[in-house]
Formats: C-alpha cells, structure tokens, sequence
C-alpha cells in the first residue's frame, strides 16, 4: 500500500462492506480497450485534479471484508480470544487508514505505529491474563497485515504470552500453516477468508454478503470444520472502492456509483484498473450488472496504485479502482 506521491483524498458518504482485496480474473490486454458495444450514450470524459474521493457503493456491490483475528482452535481460550477483541472493538476504518498512513507516508515502523495507537486507545488496559505460553502471530507479506499483527501481538504480551510476529507471506501459505498450529493467530478479511474456506471444502455457491452479521456467521461455521477460532470482527473493512476526482465529482454531480451510472455511461467515460478488473466479479463487471454502468473503454493500469492514481488525476480515466484503507485516503 505504497503511494508514489502522497495524495489529499476525502471520503464521500459510507464505502459498503468489502468484496476481495484483489478486487477484480484473469488478466486481460494492457492499453486502453476501444469503446464498448453498449456504450452509447456520452459519459463523462475524465477531468483531471488532486483530491479524490471514493464514491459511495450505495448498492452494496462489495461484501463484508471487516478485519477478524483468526486463532488456531487449540489455543483459543477465553482470554486470549478477548484480548483480541479488544483491538476489533476500537478499529474503524478511518484509524486503519491513519495507521497504514504512518507506515507508508509517515515511516514508521508497523511496531512504532501499533504501540502509539495502543497507547492512545488503552489497549492493554485490563487485559485479563490467560494460561501463558508461546504464540506466534502470522502476517500477510502487506503494511495493515503487519500493524494490525503488531496491535495483536501487544494484546497477547499484556495477557501473559511470550510473542512472535512471523511474516508468512499470502493466505495460502499461512492458512494452512494456522490450521496446523505452526502459527497460532492471524489477522483475516471475513468475506475473503469465508470464501477461500468454502473454495477449499468444495463448497459451490458463495458464502459471503455485504451482511457482516450472515458473513461471520458462514466463516467460524467453516472454520469449526477446519479447527479455526473466529473473534470478533472490527468495524474496519478493507475493500474495493471505486474513486474519481473532486473535479470530477463536482462538474457531472456524482457522489455515488448510483449516481456515477446514470449520468456517466457511455462512450467518453474510462475506468482504470489492474488487467483482472475487466473479468472479477467485484470490478467492471459488478458495477455492469448491480449498477448497469456501461463505459466507454478500459485503461488498464494497476489496483489501487500509483499508475491508476495518476491516471485520475492527470484525467486519463474518468472512475479507478483503489481500495478503502489506502493511506493515501489520510487527510493532510
């Protein structure tokens, strides 16, 4: 989550809950693709500027990706499962942006970041202490991974375990590392884990919702089978969000992918994004079919990063993919 050039970005409105953080199949051509059978009307042509906002998913395009300790089912006792919690109690999305902030635009260490904001939100304050012992917490090989880790790894400490942080790198090699218990807690995405759960019990039709509550409930039913403790999930939620520019915005009226469809479909409107947005569920073809947003052509660049950033605000694309914790979204 590194941002080539830090940029003021705003908020419009609630991000819905989340779909995957890949976001969006299989790769398609690079370039920008010709415009597209069905784009007939105008659509809005791409105005350039600095500050973006993420419209709001007013329909619920994405699931509930809210952040969730995920615990080897041999440890997962009371307290430690409650110290856990305690981080899901008091992290939003707009506090995960910050700590992905001081990471990757402020340079901090995932360790600085994790303790000041646990100092400032009392975190280890009346932890009750569990049986003790060794535990490893996993990270993904990404900046909120780490810090939410590091946050996990205080709680434990101030409930009597000895912890290591482990970088394992991508779920498919620290899940099946967490289900064997040679790590003991990782920090999950509901929705993207109750998926990669129910992918590998075979399971056909998709678990997961923008309903948090539904989405918790299919993931620690999987979970129970594969010997996997779920805590409570956080307000926060790491997810697609589909941004464009407060130039953008203002000229054409839109805060929202509602709004972004009815006025902007057609031929003069460009969506930016990773190759695989064009073929992913939660991308371009989600916004076709739970909005009915047709675009002119695609640019493809990448997921949230630096090309699609400049591409909005150079006004090369009209509407780019990111995603909804970017530390780029901090304000200044």
């Amino acid at each position: 989550m590194r941002a080539g050039r830090r940029l003021s970005i705003a908020f419009v409105g609630a991000i819905a809950a989340a779909g995957v953080l890949a976001g969006c199949g299989e790769a398609g051509s690079s370039g920008t693709e010709a415009p597209q059978q069905g784009a007939s009307g105008e659509g809005c042509a791409p105005v350039a500027g600095e500050q973006l906002i993420a419209l709001e998913d007013d329909k619920s395009l994405q699931n509930a990706d809210n952040i969730i300790p995920a615990i080897n089912s041999e440890v997962a006792n009371p307290q430690l499962v409650a110290a856990l919690d305690k981080v899901s109690s008091v992290l939003d999305t707009p506090k995960l942006v910050q700590l992905n902030k001081a990471v990757d635009v402020d340079r901090k260490s995932a360790q600085v970041a994790a303790q000041e904001f646990a100092t400032a939100n009392s975190l280890a304050d009346g932890v009750e202490r569990g049986p003790g012992g060794r535990i490893t917490v996993g990270a993904g090989n990404f900046t909120e991974s780490e810090i939410i880790a590091e946050l996990y790894k205080i709680q434990l400490t101030a409930a009597g375990y000895q912890v290591t942080v482990q970088q394992i790198g991508n779920r498919e090699l620290y899940e099946p590392a967490l289900e064997k218990g040679e790590i003991q807690v990782v920090p999950e995405y509901a929705a993207t884990m109750a998926e990669f759960l129910n992918g590998k019990a075979g399971g056909g039709q998709p678990v997961s919702s923008p309903d948090v509550e539904a989405t918790v409930t299919a993931l620690r039913g999987l979970g129970e089978k594969a010997g996997l403790t779920f805590g409570a999930p956080a307000a926060a939620q790491s997810q697609n969000a589909f941004a464009v520019t407060q130039e953008f915005a203002d000229k054409y009226g839109v805060r929202t992918l509602s709004e972004l469809a009815e006025k902007c479909s057609g031929t003069a409107t460009v969506l930016g994004g990773p190759p695989e947005c064009q073929e992913r569920p939660f991308c371009k073809p989600g916004l076709e079919e739970k909005y009915g947003l047709t675009v002119g052509s695609f640019s493809s660049l990448d997921g949230g990063g630096p090309l699609t950033k400049t591409g909005l605000r150079n006004g090369t694309i009209s509407v780019g993919l990111v995603f909804s914790t970017d530390a780029a979204y901090a304000q200044s």
